[in-house]
């Protein structure tokens, strides 16, 4: 049976939108919408009115395409606020046999036991590793026989002010939000293949203003972090090193952007402020600007990676995406950058239906959104409502047959059946009390005359009972 979801990504360049059919998991996409954002920097909500607007415009605009109507949404936030922080769970087994119950509740004692600031709510709850009594690196545990269970967990939070504000300019928009992702997580969903997941991987999601890194290794991601710092900047850069508006800067980057080779061509550029005037400018300026900045954020991310302690599980090596891996070199600056590790460009994949202009890294976030809905999530994750996420069949007992409550007339019939039979039991005591007494009183021998005021009174007490 198919189902129609909605997937949002809220950038902070754009806001994209798709809607697309689920059916045994496959996932096709049948419309989109694409809005320059608006009220968002740094991936935070600073204006929600503004925000809602450009929101629902991309909503809009899917709608159209698809010719369908929802009213709720996946939603992602971004690790710019986001904590990560581990912790440990560990259960008895009373039956000998894990199932999802067992499964549940170490999650939960997992959660439980973490020390979650007050200002944060949990997102995720992703295990990276189970053990069933002695054995460690358990991938799924679910039907094994053990008398003991233990998960470790890394718990993903974000503010609760971050949250409700993104909740907030959501509903704005005409949706209700039923999932929410980490932006790092879904990127990782959509440009992952199963090798790189058994081996250790790190995906790193260069946006418009912000950069994600998230490391998974285990059965789920194992580290989460943010950088301020996107391909915006590049643009921002330009425009200050050259004295040109920001559009022709960014017109610049996209043309002339190059990581591995300079020039010694000269550009004509306009100045602002002076609208009469060109200024001529080296393509050696421009890729020196543009060089400086993609190192610098890429250098700042490969010392997040040795701060994990992670790299020697990373055998994959690393998955590049979003808008900025679409500069010339930046494969081959990010190789030396991350010296002795194979680096390749995600691109979004295993989706139907694709319009031309989604199959971009810039649009791995989004996608990874329809396939963590279509059940691509972490195995046993529990999400932002506390809810366990599994993909196991759970045999339930029939209950239809049993009756939890009763009606009035039924309690009024219960009642008058009860009176009734009372009544007859009443009756049936009172008519042998009489009989005994009557069998009593006659087998009473006869005492003479001397005795027959007592015979009177025997028959008195015959007659009274």
């Amino acid at each position: 049976m198919s189902e129609t979801i909605l997937a949002i990504d809220i950038g902070s360049t754009k806001i994209c939108a798709i809607l697309a059919e689920v059916e045994y998991s496959v996932v096709t996409i049948q419309g989109h919408g694409i809005a320059k954002s608006q009220g968002v920097k740094k991936g935070a909500i600073t204006n929600i009115e503004l925000a809602s607007k450009a929101i629902k415009k991309a909503i809009n605009d899917a709608k159209r395409i698809a010719g369908s109507n929802i009213t709720s949404a996946t939603v992602s936030i971004s690790n710019s606020y986001a904590k990560s922080i581990n912790s440990t769970g560990i259960v008895n087994i009373p039956h000998n046999e894990i199932t999802i119950k067992e499964i549940n509740r170490v999650m939960q004692t997992a959660l439980y036991n973490a020390n979650v600031p007050n200002e944060y709510d949990v997102i995720h709850v992703l295990p990276h590793n189970f053990r069933v009594d002695d054995q460690d690196n358990i991938e799924d545990p679910f039907g094994m026989n053990a008398s003991r269970m233990e998960a470790d967990v890394n718990i993903i939070m974000t503010q609760k002010s971050n949250l409700s504000n993104l909740k907030k300019a959501v509903r704005l928009a005409g949706v209700e939000i039923d999932g929410i992702v980490l932006s790092g997580y879904a990127s990782s969903i959509a440009t992952m293949d199963e090798d790189e997941k058994e081996l250790g991987v790190a995906v790193i999601d260069l946006g418009g203003q912000t950069s994600n890194l998230v490391i998974h290794a285990g059965n789920s991601i194992k580290y989460n972090d943010f950088l301020a710092v996107g391909s915006n900047h590049i643009t921002n850069d330009l425009s200050m090193a050259l004295h040109t508006p920001l559009q022709i800067a960014e017109n610049v980057k996209l043309r002339y952007g190059n990581l591995i080779e300079s020039s010694n061509d000269v550009i004509e550029l306009p100045i602002i402020g002076d609208e009469e005037n060109l200024n001529s400018v080296s393509m050696e300026v421009v890729h020196s600007v543009i060089f400086s900045r993609v190192e610098e954020a890429l250098m700042i991310l490969s010392k997040s990676l040795d701060k994990s302690k992670l790299k020697d599980k990373i055998g994959a090596g690393i998955i590049l995406t979003g808008g900025m891996t679409k500069l010339k070199g930046m494969r081959e600056l990010a190789q030396a950058i991350f010296s002795g590790m194979p680096v390749r460009v995600g691109y979004p994949n295993n989706i139907n239906g694709f319009f031309n202009e989604l199959k971009d890294p810039s649009f791995s976030t989004v996608i990874g959104l329809l396939h963590y809905k279509a059940g691509k999530h972490t195995q046993y994750e529990i999400d932002f409502e506390e809810e366990l996420l599994h993909s196991k069949m759970v045999r339930e007992e029939n209950l239809s047959d049993i009756k939890i409550g009763n009606t009035i007339q039924d309690i009024e019939k219960t009642q008058s059946n009860k009176n009734i039979r009372d009544s007859q039991d009443n009756q049936r005591q009172k008519n042998s009390s009489r009989e005994e007494s009557r069998m009593l009183f006659d087998d009473l021998p006869d005492l003479g005359q001397e005795k027959k005021s007592l015979k009177k009174l025997a028959n008195w007490a015959r007659q009274l009972f």
